[in-house]
């Protein structure tokens, strides 16, 4: 596992001019949320969101989504996961909202319902990648 950067490099905040910058997301406009004060019920839904994404075989899934739709052998061989591991964080990230699936014949292949959520996982990537990156 990736070692993170110091807490000095994890505490800085970043400039309100930078958030949004790179995405097209709609609730991102001029580099402000809509809602700066977002209900309990937004941030309750958002925090449940998150720990839907908070596990690494998870992660790894949606990386995989964001490239295309799978179905469970395909994450299985990619990821080299067993087949019922791959099926409980499917199952987890489908109740959440994250993938749906489509059943093919006798398979399911699985999407992203928002290339947005990607975003997330891949930002939470980099900035992992960036802070273990020697200063």
């Amino acid at each position: 596992m990736a070692t993170v950067g110091s807490d000095a490099a994890r505490s800085s905040t970043p400039d309100p001019a930078d958030l949004g910058k790179g995405h097209d997301h709609p609730a991102l406009a001029n580099g402000f949320p809509y809602a700066l004060s977002p209900s309990v019920a937004t941030l309750t839904d958002a925090g449940e969101l998150l720990r839907a994404l908070a596990a690494p075989v998870r992660i790894a899934i949606v990386l995989q989504l964001r490239h295309g739709p799978r179905c469970v052998h395909e994450l299985v061989d990619a990821l080299e996961v067993t087949q019922p591991l791959i099926s409980q964080h499917l199952r987890v990230l489908k109740a959440a909202g994250v993938v749906q699936g489509e059943r093919r014949g006798r398979e399911v292949v699985y999407h992203l319902v928002d290339d947005h959520l990607a975003h997330i996982v891949v930002d939470a990537v980099a900035h992992v990648q960036e802070d273990a990156q020697p200063v």
